[in-house]
């Protein structure tokens, strides 16, 4: 078995292939399971943010190919549309993988911390299927508790840059004055708090929230002093917005471009600016074609991102050695794990053969067979029983693999040197 995972992300794939790939946060719970019961698996979890998804397992190495076609079926994607985009790590690249992941030292902001709580909620939810075992249960624990220490010990996350931060600095080049400006942010999630905050530090003159939950959008618009509405009254609002940013968990277009060509007539050629967030997007695409709309998605902000990374550099590279020595010790722990597998099976294998000779001796001696041919007769075939297979592969073993299998023989049954 080993511990294998799948995975795309924003260094793989533009964001329509991250979109097409992705699991809804509804659909996982079902996907898991099914996962989980395909031959092999052992263990199962999925990780789907908006700017990566991966299938982690614990499965043959040959059960590769088929835990892709599982993910391509899921999704109904085309033949080889998965292949163009996908990664893979096993074993001990799979643990580093992991915990650089959970330190957010693979994210489009390096550092950020939102990857840290949605890994956790990956977590809870196949802890809910119940679909880990000891190694992916005690993966998931190390890399949590690996990316507090790369936090405490370096200042990979001191800054502050995330995606929303990196969205307000996008903004900032188009507005010189925030204080002019009406921001309509569409959502009240963890992003849209984010950049909420940030805007509000920046000034901006009118903060307008939409939220299909008008209890949520309320509370954000009272800590940043701003006005909340309902997602159904989002056209009135429209033509109002200088700047707009989305980031709901919407299936379907939350802002389609009929709803902008009306806005965009009513603000008479007035310039708007969107940033799309959203992952699948909020925004219809189409609208990116409307004169007077600067239309941007997560894939845009790379730039400013690129600008916000030079003071977390130095940090990220402390944080990597630190990661690296964590990554080993999981790896060691696994190697322990199946070698203990391996010793048990040698160990019940032996009692096995030492009941069966017992069990003869016992009817020789009955028969009326000295103890001293009894004992010969133990020790002779026991030899041979415990031999015999080890035997037999080093004989019939190609020239290459008898060279490897001779050195790990000689090893384990602490056998001197052939020169000596």
């Amino acid at each position: 078995m080993a511990l294998i995972t799948l995975g795309l992300s924003h260094h793989s794939a533009p964001v329509e292939a991250r979109e097409r790939l992705a699991f809804t946060e509804a659909d996982l719970p079902a996907a898991l399971a099914r996962l989980r019961a395909l031959p092999g698996v052992e263990e199962a979890a999925i990780l789907s943010t908006c700017n990566r998804t991966e299938i982690l397992a614990v499965a043959p190495v040959e059960d590769e190919a088929k835990l892709l076609e599982w993910w391509r079926r899921e999704l109904n994607a085309p033949h080889d549309y998965l292949n163009q985009f996908v990664y893979t790590h096993r074993d001990q690249a799979a643990v580093l993988h992991s915990l650089r992941v959970a330190s957010g030292l693979d994210s489009m902001v390096l550092g950020e911390p939102q990857i840290l709580g949605q890994m956790k909620q990956s977590f809870a939810t196949a802890q809910s299927q119940r679909v880990l075992g000891p190694v992916l249960s005690r993966l998931f624990q190390h890399a949590f508790a690996v990316a507090k220490l790369a936090r405490s010990r370096t200042q990979v996350g001191a800054h502050p840059v995330s995606v929303a931060y990196a969205a307000v600095q996008m903004a900032k080049r188009i507005f010189a004055d925030f204080r002019e400006t009406t921001a309509l942010l569409v959502g009240a999630g963890e992003t849209v708090q984010l950049l909420a905050r940030h805007l509000r530090g920046q000034g901006v003159g009118r903060l307008i929230v939409a939220n299909r939950s008008l209890d949520k959008a309320e509370k954000l618009a009272r800590e940043v002093h701003g006005y909340a509405i309902p997602l159904s009254d989002l056209p009135l609002y429209l033509p109002d917005a200088d700047l707009l940013v989305s980031s709901t968990a919407a299936r379907g277009h939350v802002i389609e471009r009929d709803a902008m060509v009306a806005a965009t007539k009513k603000r008479r050629r007035k310039p708007v600016f969107m940033i799309d967030l959203a992952m699948p997007r909020d925004i219809d695409p189409r609208v990116a074609q409307l004169e007077d709309v600067y239309l941007y998605t997560l894939d845009d902000l790379r730039d400013v991102v690129q600008d916000n990374l030079k003071a977390r550099t130095e940090a990220a590279k402390q944080a990597e050695v630190l990661i690296g020595e964590y990554a080993i010790e999981f790896t060691r722990w696994l190697e322990s794990r199946d070698a203990g597998t391996t010793i048990a099976q040698i160990r019940a294998n032996a009692r096995a053969h030492r009941d069966e000779v017992l069990e003869k001796a016992r009817r020789r001696l009955a028969s009326g067979a000295s103890a001293e041919d009894v004992m010969a007769f133990v020790a002779d075939t026991l030899s041979n029983k415990l031999l015999h297979a080890p035997s037999s592969k080093l004989r019939g073993a190609s020239s290459v693999e008898q060279a490897l299998l001779v050195t790990a023989a000689r090893q384990l049954f602490d056998l001197p040197d052939e020169d000596a």
